[in-house]
């Protein structure tokens, strides 16, 4: 009858792994701060559960024989597993202790985030909240580097990443009110705007500069490209100055609100490539109830504070312009 291996040890193979990479029974000791006799032990058990010898042990220092080095090459990627699956399973029973790792697209973080900070700043809940760009945001969720994610686009291939719609906006046509003066109604359009000034874009590296480049393709508009920037702040300043207009959204306007008062805003057809989607990212079973919470209260900070808000200043503003949620 055929002898059934037993599963290997996960404290013996460290042990084996040990006495490999230090050359000795007691370096491994030291290394592992057991006694070197428990080294020993160790080894003699793997060796007795998998039914072969795995050190030749005429050699000085012990070297692993061909069983020994197949084994030690698998061992790495075992025992990181092992780490792994035992961190997980300690940051679960922590939950309620852990802060939560949130992840936010600038626009959000520096329009909706502080109202969520401050709308959970009596909860015994602590968030760690950092800002960034979608790629980087999404490659880190994906990593387990963060728990949660608010971004405006995904490729990511992974079913234990949950993706849910919390979001979406129109992109619009920005201008200088000084482009207005002295205008009929019927020559204030976003074609008449695109014809009389130049394109002010965000950078290609960012998706919204690479959404806003397909949407302007789409429309006919062929400005030369002659200023981008990373941030709505430093466009909204040549836009206000009357030396070209810009495609934006209401988020990112309320991010730079400061210049509300010196800008017209007006609506670009509707279509596919006409609107922004925000989605919230988690890996599946995890920190359910904040997700719930982050969408809850971004519904709030949109129809309570930031929708009103952008209608007041920009009466242009379409109704549609920025909705909690999508439906399908």
């Amino acid at each position: 009858m055929k002898r059934t291996r037993s599963p290997i040890d996960l404290r013996a193979l460290e042990a084996f792994v040990a006495v490999c990479e230090t050359g000795s029974m007691t370096a491994a000791a030291k290394r592992l701060q057991v006694s070197q006799s428990a080294v020993s032990q160790s080894v003699a058990a793997l060796e007795r559960e998998q039914g072969t010898d795995l050190f030749d042990r005429d050699s000085r220092p012990p070297r692993p024989n061909l069983a020994g080095r197949a084994l030690l090459e698998l061992a790495g990627p075992l025992l990181q597993h092992a780490h792994t699956v035992s961190g997980r399973i300690r940051d679960a029973s922590l939950a309620g202790a852990l802060p939560v790792r949130l992840g936010c697209v600038d626009s959000f973080a520096a329009t909706v985030g502080p109202e969520i900070i401050r709308a959970m700043s009596s909860s015994t809940r602590q968030i760690e909240m950092w800002s960034g760009l979608t790629p980087a945001l999404s490659g880190q969720v994906h990593n387990g580097e963060v728990d949660v994610v608010v971004c405006t686009h995904t490729v990511i291939n992974d079913h234990r990443i949950i993706e849910l719609p919390l979001l979406s906006e129109a992109f619009l046509a920005v201008a200088s009110r000084r482009w207005l003066d002295g205008r009929a109604p019927k020559d204030s359009h976003w074609r008449q705007l695109a014809a009389e000034l130049p394109l002010i874009r965000y950078t290609a590296r960012s998706v919204i500069g690479q959404q806003i480049e397909r949407l302007a393709r789409h429309l006919g508009i062929n400005s030369p490209r002659r200023y981008e920037f990373d941030a709505t702040d430093p466009m909204l300043s040549l836009v206000s100055a009357n030396l070209g207009f810009a495609i934006s959204t209401p988020l990112c306007l309320w991010q730079a609100r400061h210049y509300l008062n010196e800008i017209a805003v007006f609506p670009l057809p509707t279509g596919r490539l006409s609107r922004r989607d925000f989605l919230i990212l988690h890996r599946q079973g995890e920190w359910i109830e904040f997700v719930e919470h982050i969408s809850s209260l971004t519904g709030r900070v949109l129809d309570q504070l930031i929708c009103p808000a952008l209608t007041r200043s920009l009466p242009q503003l379409p109704a549609d312009a920025l909705l909690p949620k999508l439906t399908n």
